[in-house]
C-alpha cells in the first residue's frame, strides 16, 4: 500500500496532499495546470523531496528521510521525460536492465515492443523519432522491469486518438496481470475514466474533491474502449 502526505513548498503556493492507494490500485489525479499535480509523482518517485510530510510504500520508509531513487522500484515516466540521443530505442528502453534481466524478461520485452508499437522502431536512433514516438519509448523503459508501483505524468502527450484508445487497452490488461499500482495524471477526463478506479481533483496544491472514475466531468467526450473492468 502507498500512504503519503507530501508538503512541498513552491513560489507562490504549498502543495499540501495526503493520499492512500491500495495495492493493485488504478488511482487519477486531475486538475488544472500549476495545481500541484506533477510534483506529488516527482516527490513519490524521489526526482524531489518533500519539505515535510512522509511516504512510505509496501512497508518501506520513503521519506523521512529521503530514500534514494534507485532504492525505488517504481516505473515514472515524467511530461519531460526524455530519451537518450546516442542510443537506439532498444537501447533506451532496455538501459536500466543488466545482461541478466535482459534474458531473464526477453518475453515481457517483446510484449511491450508490440503492444507499444516499437517494434518498426527498435533499431532505429532515438534522434529521428518523433515526438508521439519518444513518449511511446519512455513508457516502454519505465516498464520494463516490471514494477510495482506506476507513475505516469500525461502518458500520452503527443498522440492521436486511436493510439490513445489502443495504449489504454493495453496498460488496463498489462495492470490487470501484473497487478502493479497505477498513478495517473492527465487532463483527458476520458483517458481517466478509461485507466482508474478513483480520481481525486486538485485545486492550488490542495485535494478540493473524490470521486469514481466513471463520475469525472459527464459531459466530457465518452471513455476510449476498452475500460479496465471495475
Amino acid at each position: 500500500m502507498l500512504d503519503c502526505h507530501i508538503i512541498k513548498h513552491r513560489a507562490d503556493f504549498t502543495v499540501d496532499v495526503a493520499l492512500r492507494a491500495g495495492v493493485h490500485a488504478r488511482l487519477g489525479i486531475f486538475g488544472d495546470s500549476a495545481a500541484g499535480k506533477s510534483t506529488v509523482l516527482a516527490c513519490l518517485a524521489g526526482i524531489e523531496t518533500p519539505d515535510a510530510g512522509y511516504i512510505h510504500w509496501d512497508g518501506q520508509r520513503w521519506y523521512p528521510p529521503p530514500c534514494p531513487l534507485h532504492q525505488r522500484r517504481i516505473g515514472y515516466l515524467s511530461q519531460r521525460e526524455r530519451l537518450f540521443p546516442h542510443l537506439t530505442v532498444e537501447e533506451n528502453v532496455l538501459f536500466a536492465l543488466d545482461r541478466r534481466q535482459r534474458a531473464s524478461e526477453e518475453v515481457w520485452i517483446t510484449e511491450l515492443r508490440a503492444g507499444l508499437g516499437l517494434d518498426t522502431l527498435w533499431k532505429k536512433p532515438a534522434t529521428t523519432l518523433s515526438g508521439g514516438q519518444v513518449r511511446r519509448a519512455a513508457l516502454a523503459r519505465s516498464l520494463c522491469r516490471r514494477p510495482p508501483l506506476v507513475l505516469l505524468d500525461e502518458p500520452f502527450v503527443g498522440l492521436d486518438r486511436p493510439r490513445i484508445r489502443s495504449l489504454c487497452g493495453v496498460l488496463c490488461d498489462w495492470q490487470a496481470r501484473l497487478g502493479f499500482t497505477l498513478l495517473l495524471v492527465d487532463h483527458d477526463p476520458a483517458v481517466m475514466r478509461s485507466l482508474c478506479e478513483t480520481v481525486i481533483i486538485m485545486q492550488h496544491g490542495r485535494i478540493a474533491s473524490t470521486c469514481a472514475a466513471r463520475q469525472l466531468r459527464a459531459d466530457a467526450q465518452e471513455p476510449p474502449e476498452p475500460a479496465c473492468a471495475d
